[in-house]
């Protein structure tokens, strides 16, 4: 892992600025978190921002959560900002302060941002999230019971609880010692990751019913319209591991799921098993993230974007094939 000392690479700095990607989940959250009480702790006279989307409900209880901006109004320049688990053209609205900033910091564990795009990057492949990354690089004398609840937060999201491949002797062992500052882990688990509304589980299984597999059974597609989370009354946030459902179908190897965010626009997920990478589909089309979870936006109709995504993962099931 590269090394970078957080509070060297801070010195001097009055003003410092943190940040994730759009539609934040549980690591991008739990990383800024857990990065915004360290430095709040050992820089007690800096300024320190957290710039993000509203996160999801289930993250509410978290300390501090209530001092994120959310309405992205600052107008000063950042001494320092920390862009944290995504590239800068995913920031959203924050991508203006990461321009503007006299240095940027990017910290992340995506394979399709391996070079990263700050002046000072710390990507780590490897890692099951940006919060195991950044453990790596804090005190652990310095933690606290809230930091530590942070980041075990952003491993559990994006370990999938410790069962995805991503999950190594590293992971499973930053949070064992996590876990030694003594929160409810369990509880938190139900609460952040398994936990749904009803609405939810609504949504969820209209999607599953919807649902249709094609290349043999070997991959399958779910789509969510404008109409039906209207019907609903769910946000985006809301369909939050729908994918994963999908991918768990036996004799799937390749499961997408999309829902609709304009007029022929559609956020695309994928999510694999060892026959399929899907970064590298996902990075064709403009977008990224890991060997076995991927993401994008497309543009076209349902079976445009169906087709397009097709030829990529037919591509790679043949190569296996012959393998």
């Amino acid at each position: 892992m590269k090394e970078i000392n957080l509070l060297a690479e801070c010195a001097g700095a009055s003003r410092i600025g943190i940040s994730a990607h759009a539609r934040p989940d549980g690591d991008a959250v739990g990383s800024c978190m857990a990065l915004y009480g360290y430095l709040k702790k050992l820089l007690p006279e800096a300024e320190v921002s957290v710039f993000l989307e509203r996160p999801a409900d289930v993250f509410l209880n978290m300390e501090h959560i209530d001092e994120i901006d959310s309405a992205f109004e600052n107008r000063r320049p950042f001494d320092i900002f920390f862009a944290l688990d995504t590239v800068k053209e995913r920031l959203g609205e924050a991508e203006k302060y990461f321009d503007l900033a006299r240095k940027t910091i990017n910290i992340d564990h995506h394979i399709s941002n391996r070079t990263g795009c700050g002046d000072v990057n710390v990507v780590i492949p490897e890692a099951s999230s940006t919060a195991e990354v950044l453990f790596g690089l804090m005190d652990e004398e310095l933690l606290d019971t809230d930091i530590a609840k942070a980041l075990y937060i952003g491993i559990i999201h994006d370990s999938g609880v410790f069962q995805y491949s991503c999950t190594s002797p590293r992971t499973l062992e930053a949070a064992a010692r996590l876990i030694r500052f003594d929160f409810n882990f369990p509880k938190l688990i139900e609460e952040t990751f398994y936990q749904k509304t009803y609405l939810q589980n609504q949504i969820l299984g209209r999607a599953l019913m919807e649902s249709i597999r094609f290349m043999n059974g070997r991959c399958i597609v779910s789509c969510v319209g404008r109409k039906m989370m209207e019907f609903y009354g769910v946000q985006p946030v809301d369909l939050d591991g729908i994918v994963n459902h999908l991918r768990s179908i036996k004799g799937v190897d390749c499961a997408i799921f999309m829902y609709e965010t304009g007029v022929l626009e559609y956020k695309v997920s994928m999510r694999s098993n060892e026959c399929v990478d899907v970064s590298k589909v996902a990075m064709f089309f403009g977008g990224g993230g890991h060997v076995r979870a991927a993401g994008c936006t497309m543009s076209g109709t349902f079976h445009d974007v169906v087709n397009n995504l097709s030829l990529h993962i037919e591509k790679q099931l043949e190569q296996m094939k012959e393998q």
